[in-house]
Parts: structure tokens; sequence; C-alpha cells
């Protein structure tokens, strides 16, 4: 890591500060209240909570203001990676609105399952010695004792509570893959799946196996490509779509939230709505919840050209697949639109952490 100064940021004065701050006041909310955050992260610095106090007793209202909340209180730093020039690499993400149904039925027959009783979450490395430090949960078994949670093919094998059906594994996958949704009943209620944990299996990309064993083109890959290949090749339980969405092992568990209002973002790792363009996930062992990042890169984030992204962003989630310091997942909102932006998105930048005065890295 490298210190900069805000000078050397690149669009930093010409940024909307007052958008990244807003979503920076929503994480200090939460954590200064002592919300329960959904993944655990972290812990944050005095310096970090600090920063959060300020906000939380703050009034701003343009973002020359929030600039200067920002100046006054963190210094940015470089953060490197093992890449050639140092950049990092980021991924976009998207809240799917899927059609489905609260009862199985012909056109929904795919479960998504409840967070099942015996299943015990931990961070990666934190379970018991003898388990792989890969792991982040375990199923604790009527002894009391623990072992490693049964992988996905397993799970989809029984009979766990279901607490919304699908069209087909894909969408039920794909869900899980963002880690929410909202799902649209037939009688035009909308309801939202909100994460509720995971087995804790290591997590693996079933585009990078296809595009590995030659199947799909890496320029080619996109989410329709992906769908379309999986249930061309069959779903049912052997075929080859099947077989490769079970090769991720990890897989999610949801809770259902009626009358949730669909003008906010889903609840993200931090136990905080979402705000598009604003929020990321990062690694989760590395960064903790509500540390500012200043992002510049070129990406297909407006359109399907590569375009100037220069702006300060909030880390307010994380992922199984968000490993490494200079690694960062874009919340792009909801629905196909942004479903379409965040899926294109596999791209270099240079990532600048904000940290606290006085926190030296």
């Amino acid at each position: 890591m490298q210190p900069l100064s805000f000078d050397a940021l690149a669009g930093f004065a010409d940024d909307d500060a007052l958008a990244a701050w807003r979503a920076f006041r929503d994480w200090a909310q939460a954590s200064l209240s002592g919300a329960p955050e959904f993944r655990k992260a972290r812990a944050p610095s005095p310096g970090l909570m600090e920063a959060a106090a300020a906000a939380v007793a703050a009034d701003l209202a343009d973002a020359a203001a929030a600039r200067r909340f920002f100046v006054e209180r963190f210094r940015p730093w470089r953060v490197g990676s093992d890449a050639a020039d140092g950049s990092g690499f980021l991924t976009g993400y998207y809240e799917p609105i899927v059609e489905g149904a609260l009862t199985q039925t012909p056109a929904f027959s795919s479960p998504l399952f409840a967070r099942p009783a015996d299943l015990v979450s931990f961070p990666p490395g934190g379970g018991p010695r003898d388990f792989d430090p890969a792991l982040a949960g375990a199923q604790r078994l009527p002894d009391g004792t623990l072992r490693p949670y049964p992988e996905r093919a397993e799970i989809e094998a029984r009979d766990g509570e279901a607490i919304a059906w699908l069209a087909d594994p894909v969408e039920v996958f794909f869900v899980q893959v963002q880690g929410s949704a909202r799902l649209r009943l037939p009688d035009g209620r909308e309801a939202r799946l909100v994460y509720d944990g995971r087995n804790g299996q290591p997590y693996t990309s079933i585009g990078r196996l296809l595009i590995e064993a030659g199947e799909i083109g890496e320029r080619e890959m996109s989410l329709a490509r992906l769908k379309a290949w999986l249930r061309t090749n069959g779903l049912r339980v052997g075929e080859r779509g099947r077989a490769i969405l079970q090769r991720n092992r990890s897989y999610i568990f949801f809770r259902l939230e009626t009358g949730a209002d669909p003008a906010l973002g889903p609840i993200g790792g931090a136990g905080v709505a979402l705000t598009p363009l604003r929020s990321i996930a990062v690694d989760r062992t590395i960064w903790p919840y509500g540390t500012p990042f200043w992002i510049d890169a070129d990406l297909p984030w407006a359109s399907e050209a590569p375009s100037p992204f220069s702006r300060l962003m909030i880390a307010q989630d994380t992922g199984s697949a968000i490993l490494g310091a200079a690694r960062a997942d874009i919340f792009f909102g909801a629905g196909e639109a942004a479903g379409g932006r965040a899926g294109d998105l596999r791209h270099r930048g240079d990532f600048t952490v904000l940290l606290p005065i006085g926190d030296e890295p």
C-alpha cells in the first residue's frame, strides 16, 4: 500500500461525494445502533467508528460538504495486487427480479430452502481445528459434534424447508450467486429473498469452468450465454447442465421478507440496504464494513462500451468469490438491465482505500 494525496485521485473533486456519504451514514447508523451483521467482517477500527459517529451527528446537504467530511477524517492509500500493473479486479452483481410462487406448481418446481437448524456459521478459518480453513460452516450432529456441512448436490437431494419455488435450478442457482432477489408472485405481489447463511463450502465459478473446458469462449461469456448453455445441456440430475451447477459446492439459504420497500436495495452483509453504484462487496477478512474506497477504471457500467468509472464507494457487503485486498464486486441495482451490466463486468481497475487518519496499514 502506498500513501497518496486526495489531489492525486483524478475526478475526486467532481464525484457526487454526498451519495457516497449517505451510503457511509447508512452503515454508520446500523453499526452504532448495534444492528447485527449478516456476515461477520473484520472489526472496524476506533478511527472508523469515530468517523461513523461524526457522520450520524452531521447533517450534510451538498457534495462539497460531504467531500470535506472524507478529506478531514481519512487519508488515501493505493492498494496494490499481484497483477503486473498492480491493478485490482472488479466484477458486478445485482438483485434479480424473478417469477416464483410460495407453493410448488408445475410452472414453479425448484425450491429455495430456508436456513436449516443444524447449520453453524463462522468466518473462514474460524471452525474446529481439524476443519479445512477454507470452510465457513458446519453441520451440528445430534450428539453436538460438528462436521463439514454437506455440499450442493447432497442438499438438493434432501427435503429441506422450501420458502419459495422458482422455475428451474438455473434460476435458483443465480439467485444464490447474487445473494438476494425480489420474488414476483403470480398475483402480482412482491416479496424479498434475503440471504440467511450458506453451507460454508468453497465457491467455484461455473462460468470459469466452462471457459477452461472450451465450452464457451471467454469473450462470449455472459449471464445470458451461461444460462442458455446450462438449459441446453440438461438440468435433471446426472445431465451435463446440472452436473456443472453442482461443481459449485457452495449453497445459499434464504428467508422470505414480505412487505419490503422495493425502493430500497437488498440487505448486504453489513446489515444495511445496498445503494446502486455506491455499495461494494469486499473481502470481509481484510476490510471492515464501512470502509470507503476510491475506484478508478474503464468499465461497461453505463452501456456496453467501457467508459470512465471514478467514484467513491462504501464496503457494505461481501461474497464467497471476493478474495483479496484489491478485489470488489460493484452492486448495480435491481432488474434485468442491472443484471446485464453486472454480468459484463470482469475488468481491472485501480483501488485506493480511505483509512481514518492515524490508521496506518
